[in-house]
């Protein structure tokens, strides 16, 4: 009895990660999406929306290099 309840438990864990990344890479998506329609303000606002949110996740490390690169572009 105790076998398939964890099983399970180790399931619903692992589904809950996917479903964070996918939900990261969902935000990061639309973040490039949004500088390709020349919406800078927003696409910023959803890197450190992934970061905030997904802080473990590679979007969060691909947002945090974004936002470093439009940084540079600014000076």
């Amino acid at each position: 009895m105790k076998t398939p309840i964890l099983v399970l438990l180790i399931s619903i864990l692992l589904l809950g990660c996917t479903s964070g990344e996918n939900k990261a890479n969902g935000l990061l998506e639309t973040a490039r999406f949004e500088e390709k329609q020349s919406n800078g303000e927003h696409a910023r606002k959803l890197y450190n929306e992934i970061i905030q949110k997904h802080p473990d996740s590679q979007a969060a490390k691909a947002a945090a290099a974004r936002l470093d690169e439009l940084k540079q572009l600014k000076q």
